[in-house]
């Protein structure tokens, strides 16, 4: 009896031992690891995940969307948890695009804790997959852009990353505008993984729209017309810049090759540039109307002034020959624009001289950014006159010697279009509901100036001049064209040329404008050649559509 009662005794000592090891155990567990228990506990159970803000549209003047954003998903797993890795990779495979042998690389992966499968799905294929219940595969809430009217503008509009960034072109420029701001979703979870709620922590807020002045009906014309020259000519790249030359509206911005925005992994830097704001280039004869235009405006010269020209022309050491030998000719001044004298366009720039000519170069924008609404703009390379040569003055009344962007050509003419006032162009009309008031620009010639320029550059286009195959029926055309060799290495290239040209329409009461620069064509090289066909074509489509009527 004695025995059983100490073996009762040894065994409630072992017991109370236990029960009071256990109770340290709980108390510690509670008490001092409690608060890091639970956290863990937390973690394990709950996720906080990223809401994208979506981007707000971008919108040509009409309201179509060129730009847009939309519901996505990114697909995720938590290898460890997927049972049957091949089996699932398999399933999975066909709904998102991908070789089976890829995503089984990913889930079998017994350590892994994560891993990204896809981004930016549709809603609607990632419905099915969740649909699938498949333990240790969910999805996030993501956000993707998309381009309704395709590569359309792309090097205009920009381009967004994989994770909504803007990167590139109006997207970055009108970024504070465009991007939304993100929110967060805290995810609660049961063991295996699966949701069992979803708790808004903050609310994500949409972008802001943004309307452009481009018309996408003239964009396409005249990218259809760009991309065929560039193709036919092999060129190495081209821009063209349609305005309304009154307003300064950018109707469309064109530039060739473009890229497809929804494919960046294939555009090159060329392709996401936009060559009409970024590309610097000698203009050649197109830069004659300033020289004429400068001489005129001083009263130098007036549109009748003869002219007796030798076939050549000595400035310094510098001896400036025709494009084609001639024998000495007498001309006027109309003349020589009309059939685009580099003899006669020294001539007349010497008769401006050095001082002069500096101050007209700068009253028409060169040397300076236009202004425009558009990130990174070039703003070209006048020389300041204390660095002129002897030869400055045999060089840069022909357009040599000097650099320039397209768009800042297309807002001179058009200030020769518009009567005499350069105005900055205007490419975005309204931000999130307030509109871009155009600007009123100031005046640099003469309205009578203005004209007599426009009467003198219908003959360009007329027989004679050197874009006389250019016709649009029922209207009157005037402009000039350029073919400007490039400079390299301290010289001018042989071979290689930029042909460009600019023309307004309809000549006496223009309302449409047109700069084309097509880079390095082969085949053949004279902007008459070249680019004023383009102009003849954008002009063909654009001018009735705009509701222009045949004079």
């Amino acid at each position: 009896m004695r025995l059983i009662d100490r073996r009762l005794g040894l065994l409630l000592f072992v017991f109370l031992l236990l029960f009071s090891v256990v109770f340290a155990r709980a108390a510690w567990l509670q008490g001092v690891r409690g608060g890091s228990l639970r956290a863990d506990a937390h973690s394990q159970q709950t996720e906080t995940v990223t809401v994208p803000g979506q981007r707000g549209r971008v919108l040509d003047r009409t309201g179509k969307v060129l730009a847009v954003s939309e519901d996505a998903a990114s697909i995720i797993a938590t290898p460890y948890q997927v049972k049957h890795p091949g089996k699932v990779a398999e399933r999975l495979a066909p709904l998102l695009d991908l070789p089976a042998s890829d995503l089984n690389d990913l889930l079998d992966d017994p350590d892994s804790g994560f891993a990204y499968l896809a981004h930016k799905l549709d809603v609607r294929t990632a419905d099915r997959i969740e649909q699938m219940g498949i333990v240790g595969i969910s999805t996030l809430p993501d956000s993707r852009r998309i381009y309704p009217q395709g590569e359309l503008a792309a090097p205009v509009i920009g381009a967004v990353g994989t994770d909504n960034q803007a990167l590139t072109g109006l997207e970055k420029s009108e970024n504070d505008t465009l991007g939304g701001s993100d929110g967060e979703e805290e995810i609660v979870r049961d063991a295996l993984g699966a949701p069992l709620r979803t708790e808004t922590q903050t609310q994500s807020a949409q972008g802001q729209d943004i309307r452009l002045t481009i018309d996408s009906a003239i964009q396409d014309k005249t990218e259809e017309a760009l991309s065929a020259a560039g193709e036919a000519y092999a060129a190495k790249g081209a821009t063209a810049v349609v305005m309304d030359p009154n307003s300064g509206d950018v109707l469309a911005l064109a530039n060739w090759p473009s890229f497809d925005p929804s494919e960046l992994s294939n555009a090159t830097s060329e392709e996401l540039g936009n060559r009409a704001t970024g590309y610097t280039y000698e203009p050649g004869s197109t830069f004659k109307a300033f020289t004429v235009a400068a001489a005129l405006e001083d009263k130098k010269v007036t549109p009748s002034t003869s002219f007796d020209l030798p076939s050549t022309i000595k400035v310094a050491d510098r001896v400036i020959e025709e494009s084609h030998a001639r024998p000495p000719v007498t001309l006027t001044t109309a003349e020589i624009l009309a059939q685009s004298s580099n003899v006669g366009a020294v001539t007349i720039g010497l008769e401006e001289g050095s001082e002069r000519f500096d101050h007209w170069i700068r009253e028409f924008g060169f040397g300076e950014p236009t202004g425009i609404r558009y990130p990174a703009e070039e703003q070209g390379i006048v020389p300041a006159i204390d660095d002129y040569s002897g030869s400055t003055m045999g060089n840069l009344p022909i357009g040599q010697g000097l650099s320039v962007t397209p768009i800042q050509m297309a807002a001179a003419y058009s200030a020769i279009a518009n009567g005499g006032t350069l105005r900055t162009p205007r490419l975005v009309s309204q931000v999130d509901g307030e509109r871009i008031e155009r600007d009123d620009g100031h005046r640099i010639l003469h309205r009578s100036t203005a004209t007599g320029l426009q009467a003198m550059l219908e003959g360009v286009l007329e027989p004679g001049g050197t874009a006389s195959e250019v016709s649009v029926p029922g209207y009157t055309l005037a402009g000039k064209t350029g073919t400007a060799q490039i400079a390299e290495n301290g010289t001018y290239s042989d071979t290689g040329y930029v042909a460009n040209f600019v023309g307004f329409a309809p000549a006496e009461d223009p309302k449409l404008l047109v700069a084309v620069i097509v880079d390095e064509p082969q085949y053949a090289h004279t902007g008459g050649e070249v680019a004023a066909p383009v102009f003849g074509q954008i002009a063909s489509f654009t001018l009735p559509y705009l509701g222009i009527s045949p004079e």
